[in-house]
């Protein structure tokens, strides 16, 4: 299956629906293979690759499958030129509610996340 990534909002609304879904597929198709995820963890910096975290996704029931809340929204995107953008996001996979930065640029096979750093708080 073919994901639309020909702007910056299409790739947004593959990211999120991955996210909700859990489709690991998916989220692969808006990430770049050499992208990783970091956040901080007891003060210490965490590096993700995105096939290790795939593989967790693959792992976890999806948000979806359990019936919870979809909550996902566009805070803002800084686009600097025509290929490159800074996009901060929120979104839910409760109890966990994210904030995440993603940088995304416009590459031969169309727009591709290619770092996310996140932080998230966990609520009841």
């Amino acid at each position: 299956m073919t994901y639309d990534q020909s702007t910056v909002e299409a790739v947004i609304k593959n990211y999120f629906d991955g996210v909700y879904e859990g489709d690991a597929d998916k989220l692969a198709a808006v990430f770049d293979k050499t992208a990783d995820l970091r956040w901080v963890e007891n003060g210490e910096l965490q590096v993700l690759n995105v096939p290790e975290w795939l593989d967790r996704v693959r792992k976890r029931p999806s948000a979806k499958a359990e019936g919870k809340e979809r909550k996902d929204f566009v805070v803002t995107i800084d686009r600097s030129d025509d290929s490159t953008a800074f996009i901060k996001v929120h979104c839910q996979l409760l109890p966990r509610y994210f904030t995440d930065y993603l940088t995304a640029m416009k590459l031969k096979d169309g727009w591709k996340i290619v770092s996310k750093s996140y932080r998230y708080d966990l609520r009841e």
